[in-house]
């Protein structure tokens, strides 16, 4: 008869510091979610947006997500056969690093799948991320920005002036070439200036069912 993992003791001694109360209450609330749902899913997020994930939560109906403290959650679900909560969840354990979640659901694979694909969505560039594309501006007015903005836009580096109430750049600038590793300046003048290089997206990873099967999704 298989061994039942239910009432193992697992102990937080190596993450007192920020809250024992709180850990194990998270480490609980993981453990009711693989009884309570079909699938434990891993994704990754690229470009994480709060307001997006949390309109992701929405449609995800009546499945959890968890996002962040990935040592907690290994520990919940067992960094090894030995410690595992329920069959299999060893390896969603081990897929539990870098800038991942973990997501509880009744619904299919084809239909998280699909969903995912549904939440990309097109965003800006924050400092540090890398230009897609050149971004050049050419001498002359700058109709699209109210006059007040010209402190703010010289400040963020272009060479503006203002005529009669238009805000006027004075040169030929160069806001970021394609490769970049794009500055807190550049980010910013590329937002006001609405372009998009950067992208929301959240990709299945792994996949465990309560039978204990668990695929890892290429």
């Amino acid at each position: 008869m298989p061994k039942s993992k239910r009432n193992k003791t697992f102990h937080l001694t190596a993450t007192k510091k920020k809250g024992r109360n709180a850990k194990e209450d998270l480490l609980q609330k993981v453990r009711d979610s693989v009884d309570q749902f079909s699938h434990a899913c891993v994704f990754s997020v690229d470009n994480m947006r709060n307001n997006l994930m949390k309109d992701l939560r929405q449609q995800l109906g009546n499945g959890r997500i968890f996002l962040g403290k990935n040592k907690v959650l290994q520990l919940a679900l067992g960094r090894n056969e030995s410690e595992e909560y329920k069959d299999g969840l060893h390896f969603v354990s081990k897929k539990l690093t870098g800038n991942v979640g973990l997501l509880f659901t009744d619904q299919s694979v084809s239909d998280i799948v699909s969903l995912f694909k549904s939440a990309t969505i097109p965003e800006f560039a924050r400092a540090g991320c890398v230009a897609t594309e050149d971004v050049n501006l050419s001498a002359g007015p700058l109709e699209q920005f109210i006059h007040s903005m010209e402190p703010q836009l010289r400040q963020l580096g272009l060479p503006t002036t203002l005529k009669k109430g238009v805000i006027v750049l004075l040169s030929d600038h160069i806001v970021c070439k394609k490769g970049d590793t794009l500055t807190p300046e550049q980010a910013r003048l590329l937002k006001l200036l609405n372009f998009t290089m950067a992208e929301f997206k959240v990709c299945l990873e792994a996949v465990w069912t309560k039978d204990g099967t668990f695929e890892e999704i290429s």
